[in-house]
């Protein structure tokens, strides 16, 4: 994976990998899907808590998701939503293949990105990954004709990272959105009025959290809410979408402690009791084992406004 991501082994059915943002760069990450990566690290099943683009300009073997496995060809692109299982296909391996992958978080998305990972159905920009989940990952083919504009997109993200001039943040999320516009616009025939297995308890979960995420919430308090039990609960929510009730709490309360870190100039503390804790210690603690930084630390390297706590 990229520098900015991490494995995470919470899962026990497979490896899970986290995205682990940097206060200074965008969160968004390139990885060249070539001969040389694959003969170094040919993957095996794992999943992602973040969506990614994986485009191929050259095919060969095969790729497995969900209950299907494709045939690897020139032009196609892989929607991979959080929580889809990806994995190498029984038919030899990619090293003949070529492609490009972008990762990235909603926070690229800036002030209007959605909560709950079903609100992204709204979403004129993320409504493709929505199929992931329970299904698979979702495969599309850019026409012949756009193939190198494609290509020339995602090489334009990988090279502004790269170089890092003045700007390039900027450059880079905008580019991000010419490529998800460009997704959107593959995706709409063949998504449609897409419905999820198990779409409505999921779209209850991520409402609870939504709505309670800011208060005292666990893994009893919303199995109670949709009138489950915990066990069951997390065994369904991790089989989907490969993470755990507590851990989809844990990011939404992250998610939004970071927009606060940088968006405005509330104490420490105060972001800590907006998003769920009441102790500042352990505010500080979990936000430190997720960010590898203080909440301090991630204000001042990402140059936040601030005022004492």
């Amino acid at each position: 994976m990229a520098g900015t991501a991490r494995r995470d082994r919470r899962s026990a059915r497979v490896p899970v990998y986290t995205y682990v943002p940097d206060p200074v760069l965008p969160p968004v990450s390139v990885l060249r899907l070539d001969p040389a990566a694959f003969h170094r690290k040919q993957p095996g099943e794992h999943t992602h808590d973040f969506p990614g683009l994986a485009y191929f300009e050259r095919g060969g073997g095969s790729l497995r998701s969900g209950n299907r496995e494709w045939l690897v060809e020139a032009g196609d692109l892989y929607v991979i939503a959080p929580g889809d299982v990806m994995g190498m296909g029984e038919t030899a391996g990619l090293e003949h293949a070529g492609g490009i992958a972008v990762f990235f978080t909603q926070d690229a998305l800036g002030p209007d990105r959605p909560g709950a990972f079903l609100s992204w159905r709204a979403h004129p920009l993320l409504f493709p990954f929505v199929g992931g989940a329970a299904t698979g990952a979702l495969r599309l083919k850019v026409p012949e004709a756009d193939r190198a504009g494609w290509l020339a997109r995602v090489r334009a993200i990988e090279a502004e990272l790269a170089d890092r001039r003045d700007g390039y943040r900027q450059a880079v999320l905008a580019h991000l959105v010419l490529l998800l516009v460009g997704v959107s616009r593959l995706a709409t025939d063949v998504v449609g009025d897409l419905r999820l297995n198990d779409e409505s308890l999921l779209a209850e979960v991520f409402t609870v959290i939504e709505r309670r995420y800011r208060g005292r919430l666990s893994l009893s308090d919303v199995a109670r809410a949709v009138n489950l039990s915990p066990g069951y609960l997390t065994t369904t929510v991790r089989r989907m979408t490969g993470r755990t009730v507590q851990d989809w709490i844990a990011e939404r309360r992250m998610t939004e402690a970071r927009r606060l870190l940088a968006e405005s100039d509330l104490g420490v503390s105060e972001v800590g009791r907006m998003v769920g804790f009441t102790d500042p210690g352990y505010f500080a603690r979990s936000f430190r084992r997720m960010h590898g930084l203080t909440p301090r630390g991630w204000r001042s390297a990402g140059g936040a406004p601030r005022r004492p706590d």
